[in-house]
């Protein structure tokens, strides 16, 4: 066969070997993600995508981002998969979500207070007239999600939050009890400054992995999706989420096929 000919079939089929790209917005939130000084990202979700048996397909790039930047990004189709994230009608609308959640938490949503706070929260309406601080982007449980009376003050990380709220420029923090006191250990933060109000929402929580909505529908999101169901019946993603302190994932919450 002459050369030349055989250098166009090879510029041919070349592109039909090329490795797609999966970007993969991670935001910082130890202990399930990290971001160093140095820009490098470590965490569960990439963990479980580079875990996946069609991971050797793809290149996975990871993306540095605020958490509700990369929500934003996600919706917006800038980037492919984000993890950590609770399922919500509202948020069906914006990305696709992957069963099964990797996440499964009996945990309460609890708001923080200062020590020193004389602040009395026994109840949910208690909750009225406090400055709220809430994380930017993020759900909790429906009541608080749809309250439009309650004050909130949107902020991009927890530690904001928490900072803010030494400050006293909000009066309560919310988060997950389980993971808020966890990364408040490792980030270092002050713990003993803070208090816990009596109120608290208790309930499952899970955490899933979600695409965007053009990602989930093309060739590369199918096969993330099969993996995904793989690595869970096959009871590797128990042994993925295991080191990160989070429990098996149960049978009953694994979709059948």
């Amino acid at each position: 066969m002459p050369r030349i000919v055989l250098l166009s079939l090879l510029l041919f089929i070349a592109p039909s070997f090329a490795k797609s790209t999966i970007l993969v917005g991670v935001d910082h939130a130890p202990p399930y993600s990290r971001i160093d000084d140095d820009g490098n990202i470590q965490g569960l979700i990439l963990d479980i995508l580079y875990a996946l048996p069609q991971s050797a397909e793809y290149d996975i790039q990871p993306i540095a981002c605020p958490f509700s930047r990369c929500v934003r990004m996600l919706s917006q189709g800038e980037i492919d998969i984000m993890g950590g994230l609770i399922n919500t009608k509202e948020r069906q609308k914006i990305m696709s979500f992957v069963e099964p959640p990797y996440m499964v938490l009996q945990s309460s949503f609890v708001f923080y207070k200062r020590a020193d706070s004389e602040l009395v929260v026994e109840n949910y309406d208690d909750l009225y007239n406090k400055r709220i601080a809430v994380m930017r982007g993020g759900v909790f449980f429906p009541r608080f999600d749809e309250d439009r009376e309650l004050n909130k003050v949107s902020v991009n990380t927890e530690k904001v939050a928490i900072d803010l709220l030494l400050k006293n420029r909000v009066d309560l923090v919310i988060a997950v009890e389980e993971t808020a006191d966890h990364s408040m250990s490792i980030l270092n933060q002050p713990s003993h400054q803070l208090k816990k109000v009596d109120f608290r929402y208790t309930q499952k929580i899970y955490g899933n992995m979600a695409m965007s909505l053009k990602f989930a529908h093309s060739y590369a999101g199918l096969r993330v999706r099969d993996g995904m169901m793989s690595l869970a019946l096959s009871n590797q993603l128990s042994q993925l989420v295991a080191p990160y302190q989070l429990p098996p994932i149960p049978l009953e919450i694994i979709p059948k096929i």
